[in-house]
């Protein structure tokens, strides 16, 4: 499931959205109303059921040897997703839309000097045609060529990527089980 040239796409769980009006989110940590999208490498942190909390973790041109083996070992992949096992199931089940807007109406969302992996609108936008199905989510990380691994709790894999030199996203921390006692 990728844009075309000139789009971006925002995933959802509802099949039936006209148009999109910005909001602040619960988990904003920003005050601006915004409608949300993403395009490029970042997709696949979205195919996801919408509240499942997950890490992901990449390559990028800064990522040492050293930290490379120690979140992906011997393994090809470049990407690697991580959830925790009672989200499974959700993720062989939940029916996930694309919708797809003219990115023009969009601008890179950067809260911080880090590089942006989202985009924003700040007025109403309507997507270009009708949801379409994403399909397996299973599948698609397969596809990718993305590890995911199912682990009993996120926190160990998120504070290993986090402190290394690897590119990371993490969302819906706040829906991960409680972090394993020392």
């Amino acid at each position: 499931m990728t844009p075309s040239d000139g789009e971006v796409l925002h995933f959802s769980e509802d099949p039936n959205i006209r148009e999109f009006v910005p909001h602040v989110a619960q988990t904003a940590q920003q005050p601006e109303p915004y409608v949300w999208a993403v395009a490029g490498d970042h997709l696949p942190a979205y195919w996801f059921p919408r509240q499942c909390p997950r890490g992901t973790a990449w390559v990028s041109e800064n990522t040492t040897t050293e930290d490379r083996d120690l979140v992906f070992g011997r393994a090809s992949r470049l990407r690697v997703h991580a959830i925790e096992y009672e989200w499974l199931d959700a993720m062989r089940s939940t029916q996930l839309y694309a919708y797809r807007f003219d990115e023009t109406a969009f601008r890179p969302f950067s809260a911080t000097t880090a590089p942006s992996y989202a985009d924003v609108a700040t007025e109403t936008v309507k997507p270009l045609g009708p949801a379409e199905p994403v399909g397996d989510l299973l599948a698609l990380h397969e596809a990718a060529e993305i590890e995911l691994r199912v682990l009993p709790n996120l926190w160990p894999f998120w504070d290993a990527v986090t402190r290394s030199t690897l590119g990371y996203s993490g969302i819906r921390l706040a829906n991960a089980r409680p972090r394993p006692r020392p």
